[in-house]
């Protein structure tokens, strides 16, 4: 009777031992188990680093190409004053028509100057020339304020050069000359035009990573591993075999975003449809090989996610997707480097806005391939390791 009674009272009466036991008892779980911990920690360090440092939505040092057919006082003033606004970097290479373009569609410039022929004897005549500024406005934040400021140069720079004579020249306009901007690819500046096609590289990199990241440890958990192990078949042989229904799953999700971009959000389409599914194929591929590796050295299902997360934060952040690339300090571009969704999200633009083919989009290809190797290689190098 007495210790039913005490028993109880135990479970009715608030114990502030007790509270103090199960509280210290989650502390120490929560100290060993170091994924949980690190996540708890690491992941707001590291948003308020990026945050704070990397993010930038009004990019400067934008690399420019200058087509050159006059040359004078009045195109070295105008050249000398983009690079006074420190929005442009002129890229230092003895640039004609063609191949200024081409770098303009490969992504390598963001900007393309042309100064036309007789530019400075029209100024002297007082006719009025234009200067021809071509941007790449496939991502509208990243040129916005560039834009403006090589506008308002036109009138700033007459001025200084000729400070007497420049209403005259000028024929009563405020200017001698004009300065006449193209943005090409996404001419009104839609901002879906940017963030839709970018937005499958994401879903694609959230939803696979995570879903082949939980593969093993689920088998591991379930203890139908070891069955796997028994059965005569190579690493390789388990590994693709397990990642086949997850390729469908990305291919019907690229479909349905695909889909919704031309009739839903009338995005146009310029290139072919055959080479962005080879390129979806090759993303999902290596989106499923790094969910592999990952799911390879967690232990469980909770640590796979976990390490989901550390991968998926730098996609969103630090390719492109969200913040102009070009923007960021060279120590994010590096790491943006390393993200595939940073390349896949530039071949997916190229190919809708641009129309790009296979040599304007190899810049892009080639990192693709090389991270699908690497990871895939860890992945199956460490597979029988973990499973031992």
């Amino acid at each position: 009777m007495k210790a039913h009674a005490d028993t109880k009272d135990s479970s009715q009466g608030f114990s502030l031992s007790r509270w103090f036991a199960i509280a210290r008892k989650e502390f120490i779980q929560l100290k060993r188990d170091r994924p949980t911990l690190g996540m708890i920690v690491g992941i707001p360090l590291i948003q308020m680093f990026l945050f704070g440092f990397a993010i930038n939505t009004d990019p400067k040092h934008l690399p420019t190409a200058i087509v050159y057919a006059d040359q004078s006082i009045f195109t070295r003033s105008f050249i000398a004053a983009m690079k006074n606004t420190e929005y442009f970097t002129f890229v230092d290479k003895a640039w004609d028509e063609p191949s200024a373009k081409e770098a303009l569609t490969t992504g390598t410039v963001q900007f393309v100057i042309t100064i036309p022929v007789d530019f400075t004897r029209k100024i002297l005549r007082g006719e009025h020339p234009d200067l021809l500024v071509e941007a790449d406005a496939t991502d509208p934040t990243a040129i916005g304020n560039a834009a403006a400021a090589v506008e308002a140069l036109a009138g700033s720079v007459i001025q200084r050069d000729l400070p007497g004579t420049a209403q005259v020249l000028s024929g009563g306009n405020s200017t001698s000359y004009g300065v006449v901007l193209h943005k090409l690819y996404n001419p009104e500046g839609i901002t879906t035009y940017n963030i839709i096609p970018g937005l499958m590289g994401l879903i694609l990199t959230m939803t696979l990573v995570m879903m082949t990241a939980v593969a093993i440890t689920r088998e591991r958990e379930r203890g139908t591993m070891e069955n796997l192990l028994a059965m005569p078949v190579r690493p390789f042989e388990v590994i693709s075999g397990k990642l086949v229904p997850y390729i469908f799953i990305g291919l019907i999700q690229s479909t349905i975003i695909i889909v919704a971009t031309r009739f839903l959000f009338h995005i146009p389409f310029l290139g072919s449809l055959t080479l962005l599914f080879i390129m979806i194929l090759l993303f999902i591929a290596g989106n499923l090989a790094l969910g592999i590796t990952l799911s390879s050295f967690a232990r469980n299902q909770m640590q796979a996610m976990q390490m989901s997360m550390f991968t998926i934060l730098p996609s969103l952040l630090l390719s492109g997707f969200l913040f102009p690339f070009k923007g960021m300090p060279v120590w994010a571009q590096t790491i943006g480097g390393v993200v595939p969704l940073t390349y896949f999200t530039r071949v997916v633009r190229g190919i809708m806005l641009k129309g790009s083919g296979w040599t304007e989009l190899w810049p892009n290809i080639w990192p693709l391939l090389v991270f699908n190797v690497v990871v895939l290689t860890i992945g199956i190098t460490f597979y029988r390791k973990t499973l031992d």
